[in-house]
């Protein structure tokens, strides 16, 4: 099992992780939570019709890692185009957000259970519930999103990413990317009937 999630019994998935996975894995989640932001949050008395109808940014970010993780919903080769993606980012990007901040804090609160389970073992065992795989599953899509935009992957230069050399300052971060997207395709795996 180790550094593949593999399937439980009834649903769900398990990976074996070390204190330093665990420790890379909760870093990028969290960064990952602070790049997309708070939100913005309706109050607790906050009527909940009004907040049905929240318009969010209509503008696309102009961080390219949040632009490929909130993209136009349309190209722009038109007014028109560019209008309609306008629309659609304001109606429906603040539940993005939400949902992708939700996935990474679902990964932070079960490594967070882990790491206060296993204290000083070394590393653990982490089940997953099919509820937590599919929220894994969608951060660490969005982790390697992030990381490949700051990267600047591209399709052709994939295979180059597994010769750098060890003085590259991209070193960390490439292995990092292409665990992340290990761990990502034993997960989906998992999630497969």
């Amino acid at each position: 099992m180790a550094g593949r999630f593999e399937t439980l019994p009834g649903g769900g998935a398990a990976v074996a992780l070390d204190d330093v996975e665990i420790s890379i894995l909760r870093s990028l989640a969290v960064q990952l939570m602070e790049l997309i932001g708070p939100g913005d949050e309706p109050a607790k008395d906050a009527d909940p019709l009004a907040a049905l109808f929240a318009e969010g940014p209509s503008k696309p970010p102009s961080d390219p890692a949040l632009k490929r993780l909130f993209p136009d919903a349309y190209g722009d080769d038109s007014e028109e185009l560019r209008a309609a993606a306008s629309d659609f980012r304001r109606f429906t990007e603040n539940d993005l957000r939400a949902r992708k901040r939700d996935d990474a804090l679902v990964v932070v609160r079960a490594l967070d259970a882990l790491s206060a389970d296993t204290a000083g073992e070394g590393g653990a065992v982490l089940k997953l519930t099919p509820d937590e795989s599919r929220a894994w599953l969608g951060a660490l899509n969005d982790l390697r999103l992030t990381i490949g935009t700051r990267l600047e992957v591209t399709d052709e230069e994939g295979e180059q990413l597994y010769r750098l050399p060890d003085s590259d300052p991209r070193k960390p971060m490439v292995m990092a990317y292409l665990w992340l997207g290990a761990l990502q395709e034993s997960l989906v795996e998992t999630l497969m009937p």
